[in-house]
């Protein structure tokens, strides 16, 4: 069973408030457990999902993953960013609506480590591969089953979680596409280590994108940030076109400070161009290009939103000049073609033709409006008034 969290319930002095019948809890997810015969384990993971999520127009949506380690920590604040990058609030419209997933710890030295701890006592490190194996066989399969969810996959982790991340990231074969590794703890990853990963490495990394954090711990911890630079700049060099990476160093932010801000610097530096300003847009091919350029370094196919071109189309459709006035044309239909089971694609493009004097197109796309959601009013109340007048 699904279970809600709650984030806040407001209590006033230790007082129940007086019309405490109106207060509803605030939720941000939901809880949800897993059985890994990989781990041997029950496992139990949160989500978060976009706004959008549940809308009747937008029901044709698929969303990006987002996999969170150290779930319990970071859970909070980074839906919180997640959802304000991706909502449009204000104009904020830097990275997709995403689904939210974070893992819950059990055993993270075990979870993390991808290689054995050689330590005086006895230790249980060196299960990060079978960690993995966990998220890409069992729970990844569960989430694409059960959600919306679109094959390009983020994975996020700080510290011994970055590590894996970093790991997971120079494997041959993973499902994530991209890797937030957040002042990754590289104790373990002497010259050697590091050499021999960096010579089982293959192609299929630089496939994908790689954000690493580095923080300032001052004199404690010179060597573990000189080796995030050594491996990059390792990983920079064996890449024969430009490396879809990026290593940032916090001046102003230790190891327990840094994942808030670099997660906000992280999503943004994968999905840079993604929020292209609306106002920006000249004409259909700068918007092509824009989100070509986006999807050939990500390798993965990725549109403008259909918030975003029909924001576009209006724009162009409110012109004063005839010549825009016809451009808007480019764009409703730009969205019919990246969305053909939105309604409101069509409801809008056929609004464009009918602003624009085509009645006769108009009323076809309002009937593919109609026929695609059936309780569509202002379509079917087009369709009635334009042949009333034809």
């Amino acid at each position: 069973m699904n279970k809600p969290i709650l984030t806040f319930l407001f209590v006033l002095f230790g007082f129940t408030p007086l019309f405490s019948q109106d207060i509803d809890p605030i939720t941000i997810g939901t809880k949800h457990k897993i059985h890994s015969t990989i781990l041997n384990e029950e496992r139990e993971y949160w989500i978060n999902l976009p706004e959008s999520y549940d809308d009747e127009g937008t029901s044709y949506k698929k969303y990006p993953l987002l996999i969170i380690l150290d779930g319990n920590l970071h859970f909070q604040s980074i839906t919180g960013a997640v959802n304000y990058m991706s909502s449009g609030y204000n104009g904020n419209l830097r990275i997709p609506e995403m689904i939210v997933v974070a893992i819950q710890n059990i055993n993270r030295r075990r979870d993390f480590t991808p290689d054995k701890i050689v330590t005086s006592r006895p230790n249980d490190s060196g299960g990060g591969e079978n960690f993995l194996s966990f998220l890409e066989k069992e729970l990844i399969p569960e989430l694409d089953k059960n959600f919306r969810t679109t094959p390009y996959r983020i994975l996020f982790g700080h510290s011994l979680g970055g590590l894996l991340a970093t790991h997971a990231y120079m494997k041959e074969h993973t499902l994530f596409n991209s890797f937030i590794a957040v002042d990754p703890s590289f104790g373990t990853w002497d010259d050697e280590t590091m050499d021999q990963k960096l010579e089982a490495l293959t192609e299929n990394s630089f496939d994908r994108y790689l954000y690493i954090a580095t923080a300032n711990w001052g004199k404690r911890n010179i060597r573990n940030r000189d080796r995030h630079v050594r491996l990059f700049e390792s990983l920079n060099s064996k890449c024969e076109g430009e490396f879809p990476a990026k290593l940032e160093y916090f001046q102003d932010e230790n190891h327990g400070s840094v994942p808030q801000i670099a997660f906000y610097n992280g999503i943004s530096a994968i999905f840079e161009g993604y929020g292209i300003y609306y106002r920006d847009i000249e004409s259909k091919d700068q918007l092509d290009e824009n989100f070509k350029a986006l999807s050939n370094r990500l390798s993965f196919d990725f549109y403008p939103t259909e918030q975003l071109v029909n924001r576009i189309g209006y724009t162009f459709l409110q012109s004063r000049n005839d010549v825009e006035k016809t451009k808007a044309l480019d764009f409703f239909i730009l969205n019919t073609e990246y969305y053909p089971n939105s309604y409101n694609a069509f409801d809008s493009l056929g609004e464009a033709y009918e602003m624009l004097g085509n009645l006769s197109k108009a009323i076809e796309n309002y009937q593919k409006s109609l026929a695609l959601n059936p309780d569509n009013k202002h379509a079917a109340n087009r369709i009635s008034n334009l042949k009333e007048n034809m």
